[in-house]
């Protein structure tokens, strides 16, 4: 039988959220209906409310999240009522090209519930990245969650589910930062951060974390910076060398996606470095760089999606980190807040002031 829950819905383009009865059906064949015990507030729920994903309003907005199966449809196996999951958006479909390639972190197919969530009136909801998490509770695809262990608090439990994954994958899993290298990070917010403990994670032995943002270099020193570098009026590619020996940074991570911070990362490299651009750009940015340079200083220049993460593959062994006190998910938890906060919470992510706000259920 459907439910009625509570959930924060984005109206229109730049219009306020707002608090309304959504309607989750019971789930079908392949779904699960998940109860949400909680959910980051991420830039991506902002960039849907703005208009800045797609224009396919209401959005039922959040997808940052961990809570409790509570129910699965027809042939589902991999969880069951009462699991403690993860809510992800790369519910890989296994017969795409990429996974027929053993490649499932980049799956182009990922699976969504079939079902559409809705209004009281009938209005069919899109929810955020397939998930729609700030709600009671959301209907996702059976793929969608990840059993992790149920130990882990919710609230740095789901920051696996989008930010905090793509920042500690840009390291792990794109960078393939290695034991001793050196890694500079432009940008440390959520996910910046979040690459500065990936890194200290897989054993760099230099790690520069750079932002304009006093607080938020404190924090990257927190979680594992060696050195910082405060980017206003100053070379950033001339501080990062002088931090190397005058090479540059084996591995530059680009945590803010703007084409200024991309040349910083491309120059701030040594040669055969690595670039990984994570921050996501605007559809107006443009780039450009000689084609010389390119081709001379040799390496690779790697966009990284979702972290190339494996859900099944990351989040339980990051959980199991966690749990040992080896991975410090709590320290992005700046607040929690309840579910009618999320507008606040965007004003306070927009001004810096938060790693993540995250509604507790």
């Amino acid at each position: 039988m459907a439910q009625q829950v509570r959930g924060v819905v984005a109206p229109g383009r730049g219009e306020p959220v707002r608090i309304e009865t959504v309607i989750v059906p019971d789930p079908g064949p392949g779904e699960a209906v998940v109860k949400v015990q909680a959910c980051g507030v991420c830039h991506t729920d902002l960039h849907y409310r703005e208009g800045g994903i797609n224009d396919e309003f209401p959005f039922l907005l959040g997808h940052e999240a961990a809570g409790v199966v509570e129910s699965v449809g027809e042939g589902v196996t991999e969880v069951a009522p009462g699991d403690f999951v993860i809510l992800n958006w790369r519910a890989v479909c296994g017969q795409c090209r990429a996974c027929l390639r053993g490649r499932p972190w980049y799956c182009f197919n990922t699976h969504n519930a079939t079902q559409k969530m809705t209004l009281e009136d009938g209005t069919e909801l899109s929810p955020a990245l397939g998930i729609g998490a700030f709600a009671d509770k959301t209907l996702v695809a059976a793929g969608q969650c990840t059993k992790v262990d149920p130990a882990a608090a919710p609230a740095a439990a789901g920051l696996l589910g989008c930010g905090v994954m793509a920042g500690l994958g840009a390291a792990i899993n794109t960078g393939n930062v290695g034991r001793g290298d050196s890694v500079a990070v432009i940008g440390c917010g959520g996910v910046g951060a979040a690459a500065v403990l990936g890194a200290r994670l897989a054993g760099a032995s230099k790690i520069i974390a750079v932002d304009l943002d006093e607080r938020k270099l404190a924090t990257a020193s927190s979680l594992g910076a060696t050195h910082t570098v405060h980017a206003k009026g100053i070379d950033v590619v001339e501080a990062v060398q002088d931090l190397t020996g005058g090479f540059g940074a084996d591995v530059v991570i680009d945590a803010v996606g703007r084409p200024e911070t991309y040349k910083q990362a491309f120059y701030a490299r040594d040669l055969a470095g690595t670039v990984v651009l994570v921050g996501v750009p605007t559809p107006e940015m443009t780039l450009e760089l000689p084609l010389l340079d390119v081709f001379g200083r040799g390496g690779s220049l790697k966009s990284s999606w979702y972290g190339d993460c494996l859900p099944s593959r990351d989040f339980p062994m990051l959980i199991d980190l966690y749990l040992q006190g080896r991975l410090d998910l709590d320290a992005f938890v700046s607040e929690t807040i309840a579910l009618d906060g999320v507008e606040a919470a965007f004003e306070k992510m927009h001004h810096g002031d938060v790693l993540r706000s995250v509604v507790a259920f």
